[in-house]
């Protein structure tokens, strides 16, 4: 419900519940809910990592999908190549259906009820393309280039792959697109990469890090739904990283920035430029990760000594909201 109340002759945004929105920032709003207060929404506070309910299965190099209170966790590492798939309620998670394959090394994009697992390199390369209707995952068409570690945004109906590692262990540049259908490669990256993160749309997405042929990881491409643009890079460069969030509003966590070794480093993107905000609790890399700069979660990965993690990260940041007396 929206309406307005009258302060002094000036009217005033009537709302039913708490706004802390970006949308609301600056504003003066009465909450018409329980007595009725008048609230003013701040600038976001910073942002923290806390912990969350753990895999049932420790895992890394594996595949994910959603939001921080509806993910979706598949496939990686558990030693061997899994087929093995989790929900998260936003406390726990949930043993579902498996893939039809197991593989290890392969991303995902969309939320948890509708989801798509791209690819893979072990126990081999492939270009396969699964689709999850939030019970099942059938098989569907596969990815014209056969590859793993790619960078992927979008949703099962307009889905977007870029980069990514092809045998016999060679970056790419490939980028493809999915219509609910079938795979079509349109322009390349400008830098070939692989173990990259990606965040957005099919349309408006973000090419994060990863693993280039010279000493840097750092390189960030922006995509305008035609062709690949450089702008602004990461302070620390790293791969096998996670990201998500929007092409204006990203966040990217943990990673390797030198071979076999995670990190716990956390950057915020605004469209701009990228800030360090708040750590993870643990280093790691070859995580999944989802959600948005807000509301994000990351789980699984590889940690120190090499062992496979279990763990459950979940990002938040909000609104600082005040309430203010009138009377």
């Amino acid at each position: 419900m929206t309406a307005f109340k009258t302060i002094k002759g000036v009217p005033v945004k009537t709302i039913s519940g708490d706004r802390a929105g970006a949308s609301f920032e600056g504003q003066l709003y009465y909450d018409s809910d329980g007595v009725g207060t008048f609230k003013f929404v701040g600038a976001l506070a910073a942002g923290a990592w806390a912990s969350g309910g753990a895999l049932n299965d420790s895992r890394e190099a594996l595949g994910s999908a959603g939001t921080q209170t509806a993910s979706l966790a598949f496939g990686g590492s558990s030693p061997t190549a899994s087929a093995n798939t989790e929900a998260y309620n936003g406390s726990s998670w949930t043993e579902v259906n498996n893939l039809n394959t197991a593989r290890v090394r392969l991303k995902g994009l969309g939320i948890q009820t509708a989801a798509l697992a791209m690819g893979s390199q072990e126990p081999a390369y492939t270009a396969l393309t699964e689709l999850w209707d939030g019970t099942n995952w059938t098989e569907v068409n596969d990815m014209n280039a056969v590859k793993s570690q790619v960078g992927t945004a979008g949703t099962t109906t307009a889905g977007l792959v870029f980069g990514g590692l092809q045998p016999p262990d060679n970056n790419t540049a490939i980028t493809e697109t999915w219509d609910g259908t079938s795979w079509t490669e349109v322009n390349d990256l400008n830098s070939a990469r692989s173990g990259l993160a990606g965040a957005g749309t099919q349309t408006a997405a973000l090419a994060i890090a990863g693993y280039f042929s010279g000493p840097t990881r750092d390189r960030v491409e922006s995509w305008d739904g035609t062709s690949w643009t450089e702008v602004a890079e990461i302070n620390t460069g790293r791969y096998v990283l996670a990201g998500f969030g929007s092409q204006t509003s990203a966040l990217c966590c943990a990673g390797s920035s030198v071979p076999a070794a995670g990190t716990v480093f956390t950057e915020d993107w605004n469209g701009t430029s990228w800030t360090e905000v708040a750590d993870m609790a643990t280093a790691k890399n070859q995580l999944g990760g989802c959600g948005t700069t807000t509301a994000g979660i990351s789980f699984g990965g590889r940690i120190p000594n090499n062992a496979r993690t279990a763990t459950t990260e979940e990002w938040t940041q909000a609104h600082a909201i005040k309430t203010i007396d009138l009377s």
